[in-house]
Order: C-alpha cells, then structure tokens, then sequence
C-alpha cells in the first residue's frame, strides 16, 4: 500500500511540475493545486500507513507501541490544507485580476513592465 501511494505522490510531484513550467496562468495554477496536494500525501504517507495500532501512550508506558503510526505528520497535515488552500484561493484571484488587466492568459503576453525597444530578455541558456 505505501509503495503505491509513493508512486502516486511521485506522479503527482511530475505533473505539477510540467503543469508548473506551462506558458499559461491556468496551467500554472493548476499546477500548485496538484504541488499542494502531493506534499499533504507525501507528509500523510511518512507517518506510516497502520490501522491495527492506535496512536496513544498508556498510563504505564513510556514510549508508544511498537507499529504504532506517528500522529505528528497527520497534524501537520491539518495546517498544510489550510496553507495550501489560502495560497491557492490568493493565486487564483491574483491571476483572475492579472487577466482582467493584461487581457491575456499567456504569461509572455504579461511582459508589460519590459521597454518594446530594448531586446527580449534571454528565453533559455
């Protein structure tokens, strides 16, 4: 099960990154939607994948079973989604109001803050 899960966060850490180095807003956006949710399941994932032990220390214990999961990635997971899901709500209105102005989606049709007169800016090395 981990080990598909782990091809499942790889696959979604790829396409986020093409989505990412698209030309167009929507793209883009798009894109760190999916990055959000790759790294909530790479962080759900690290903390092991066990229903069979619960996550609680006795009264008499003083270290958690063994094949216990660790409850901590799952809290960070709770603040992630809402980190994730802020910067998103943030980008799209962002790029929503960049298309309102510019007119366009392409992000080299945004070059209006570079001179018409003076050569582009080099597009790869």
């Amino acid at each position: 099960m981990e080990t598909a899960l782990a091809g499942l966060v790889a696959a979604f850490f790829a396409t986020s990154i093409y989505l990412l180095l698209s030309r167009h807003l929507i793209r883009v956006l798009i894109g760190v939607a999916i990055l959000g949710n790759a790294v909530n399941l790479l962080l759900f994932t690290s903390g092991r994948l066990t229903r069979e032990v619960p996550a609680f220390i006795g009264l008499d214990e003083m270290v958690p079973a063994p094949g216990v999961a660790n409850a901590l990635p799952q809290a960070l997971i709770l603040t992630a989604i809402v980190i994730s899901f802020s910067f998103f709500a943030f980008l799209l209105v962002l790029g929503y109001r960049a298309y309102q102005e510019l007119g366009t989606d392409d992000t080299n049709g945004m070059r209006i803050a570079e001179p018409r007169s003076e050569p582009p800016p080099p597009m790869g090395y």
